[in-house]
């Protein structure tokens, strides 16, 4: 049975109108001579006493809305919205609409319509509790995603939801994961039947990268496996929860792209990494040697496998360069040719594993190491 939960209504104009942006929508609104209401996330994780995007709705003319909010507007007039970078970050304006589906899993063709009707073609109800700009103190829920919220119940808001627009489920397994929430039976039989095949596979990705970016993706995850959408192989929700943990620590945010590595490790996509994983390098020259030209993925998940000698080499090793350069053997008089390359590659190593502490070391070792090559005029 869904868990009840606190839902807070006192206070919540106060945390609406804190947010970010908000005093800029309500400006914005007087400005364009509109009605606007803030919808969906804002309102309800402002219920849940947690910040949340920022998004608009008007019955009225959103573009001169976008405008008014004083960023660059980026409109998308296929599905009447408008993407507004602000400098309080980005706020998506909406224009009421109503929705059609021309085939399962397409996307929707969109015609202006009245508040009532946009909110009946949203996804699940704890997405349509809404405030106006103008009296944000004040719950506009009339179709009960307060009380689903409360509940701790993740509802769909029609028959057809998944069979129109099946990533719905997607974004159900990351709104019950980050929320806690529980789904209702109803909408589980709806979801579970959700053919994705009728979806683009970039409108899968996209979804699946928004869950990748979750805070805790692998409760999502494992919810998709479930219900028999995305099947996880064996073993990929430990790695995507240890792929978590490893991309919350310096140095490798800097390292690779989260998602990418979320998002392999859950489709149990090693390949080469594990290979990686199994090497043992004994010296810092053998572990960039083992390291050197590897996608950063396959480097972080190899050491989610295990690696971590990998941290020695991300941070710091792989930038380590040598204070000689081929043009200063050309000028020492070796000639060009493949044994400038030698000397340069084998006083890094020394360099690399403490052997070569100066300028006039590395010179050494080079000259020393292009001589040994077998070019016929290195020792010239």
């Amino acid at each position: 049975m869904p868990t009840e939960r606190e839902t807070d209504r006192a206070g919540l104009g106060a945390r609406i109108t804190a947010l970010d942006g908000f005093p800029r929508v309500r400006r914005a609104a007087e400005q364009a001579g509109v009605e606007a209401r803030v919808i969906g996330g804002a309102v309800r994780d402002a219920l849940l006493g947690r910040p949340g995007p920022l998004d608009v709705v008007t019955d009225g003319d959103h573009l001169a809305l976008a405008t008014a909010l004083g960023g660059d507007v980026r409109p998308h007039e296929r599905f009447l919205t408008a993407t507004v970078q602000t400098p309080d970050g980005a706020i998506d304006v909406v224009r009421a609409r109503t929705e059609s589906y021309p085939r399962p899993g397409a996307l929707p063709e969109v015609s202006p319509a009245g508040y009532a009707e946009d909110l009946a073609r949203r996804d699940f109800t704890v997405n349509t509790i809404a405030v106006s700009v103008r009296d944000p103190g004040t719950l506009i829920d009339p179709l009960g995603g307060e009380e689903d919220l409360r509940r701790g119940l993740l509802r769909s808001l029609h028959e057809r939801s998944f069979v129109d627009d099946p990533t719905r489920a997607l974004r159900g397994a990351r709104y019950a994961a980050r929320l806690g929430l529980s789904v209702e039976q109803r909408t589980l039989e709806q979801l579970r039947a959700a053919a994705l095949e009728t979806v683009s596979a970039d409108r899968i990705e996209s979804e699946l990268r928004r869950i990748a970016a979750e805070a805790a993706p692998r409760p999502a995850f494992e919810l998709l496996d479930q219900w028999g959408l995305i099947a996880l192989p064996p073993g990929a929700a430990d790695l995507v929860a240890a792929a978590t943990e490893l991309l919350a620590e310096e140095p490798w945010p800097r390292v690779v792209a989260r998602e990418e590595v979320i998002l392999a490790a859950a489709r149990g996509e090693l390949g080469a990494a594990a290979q990686l994983a199994e090497a043992v390098p004994r010296s810092a020259s053998a572990i960039v040697e083992a390291a050197r030209g590897r996608p950063a993925v396959e480097l972080a998940l190899a050491r989610v496998l295990g690696a971590t000698w990998l941290d020695r080499y991300v941070d710091g090793l792989r930038d380590l360069r040598l204070a000689i350069s081929g043009a200063d053997l050309l000028a020492a008089g070796l000639p060009e040719g493949p044994a400038i390359g030698r000397g340069l590659a084998a006083a890094l190593r020394a360099k690399l594993d403490g052997q070569a502490p100066t300028r006039e070391e590395e010179m050494r070792i080079a000259t020393a190491a292009a001589a040994a090559a077998g070019d016929p005029d290195a020792s010239h």
